[in-house]
């Protein structure tokens, strides 16, 4: 397949809490129908992490209308690349992270989100989302019809097994836990009304459950050394996802980012990094 220059279109959009959801399309320059792929950031994460923009241009050159967002509640503000606004990471719910795809997918469909030549095809819809955001993209793609693709990396299965003993205790005793960034020594606060999201609508909002409603076409991708989120988490998703054009790549000697960190500056991709996005590229041109 020929590849195409990419251009970046940057904006924003309101939250149903009318806080900015941050954005950045990416388009090759064509005037073309384009299908569209929405790439969601993990926990701790950003659009703008690593090798993410580098990923979202080597998709989009593979002919596809690339959204990549940032949660609401994330935690970046002015800065892209920097957590300054604490007090919004300390309450982003799993919830809050479905309305801000929902309003991302609305925006898509309105044309509120647009290019100004090609056209974003809105009955073809992929999402690709990396650790947590794995975790919601399933949510997401159980929750809203226009997702017909899905592509997961480094996936969590059940948010609710991975909180430790130690943040349920802090949640329990003092209403908030804290956890370090150790990219960046930063200690960020989580309070219990996150907790207590999971908890309460567990049927709704943990991925293992909504798993088991999907159909559509689906690529679980892992490190068989990730640290953060064990394989195991992937063969769980797999073995109780009910469709038949699913599957599953394990990919050895790798972790949790497939070898990628932040800041990016490197000139090419780590090979894993690199496979996990040609495996990634595949599965969108053979089912989206």
């Amino acid at each position: 397949m020929s590849r195409h220059a990419v251009r970046k279109e940057t904006g924003a959009i309101p939250s149903t809490q009318n806080l900015p959801i941050t954005y950045d399309l990416y388009v090759p320059d064509v005037t073309d129908s384009l299908p569209v792929i929405i790439f969601l950031h993990g926990f701790k994460g950003f659009k703008d992490w690593g090798p993410f923009p580098d990923a979202c241009i080597e998709m989009a050159e593979h002919g596809y209308a690339v959204v990549a967002m940032n949660f609401s509640m994330n935690g970046i503000g002015d800065n892209p690349t920097e957590f300054d606004r604490f007090d919004l990471f300390a309450k982003n719910t799993l919830s809050q992270e479905q309305d801000d795809v929902k309003c991302i997918l609305d925006a898509i469909k309105s044309g509120q989100i647009s290019s100004g030549k090609a056209v974003l095809e809105t009955s073809r819809i992929g999402v690709v989302g990396h650790s947590r955001g794995g975790h919601t993209a399933i949510v997401a793609a159980a929750n809203f019809d226009e997702i017909s693709c899905l592509v997961t990396w480094a996936a969590v299965a059940d948010y609710n097994k991975h909180w430790s003993a130690e943040m349920i205790t802090d949640w329990k005793s003092k209403g908030y836990t804290k956890i370090l960034n150790s990219r960046t020594g930063q200690s960020m606060r989580v309070d219990k009304v996150v907790y207590d999201d999971a908890r309460e609508n567990a049927d709704a909002l943990m991925a293992i459950n909504r798993i088991k409603e999907l159909y559509i076409p689906i690529c679980f991708i892992h490190g068989k050394e990730d640290e953060a989120v064990s394989y195991k988490s992937v063969n769980r998703l797999y073995e109780q996802c009910p469709g038949n054009e699913k599957k599953r790549v394990i990919i050895p000697h790798t972790g949790h980012t497939f070898g990628g960190s932040h800041p990016f500056e490197e000139d090419t991709l780590p090979d894993s990094f690199a496979e996990l996005l040609d495996i990634t590229i595949n599965w969108f041109d053979s089912n989206l």
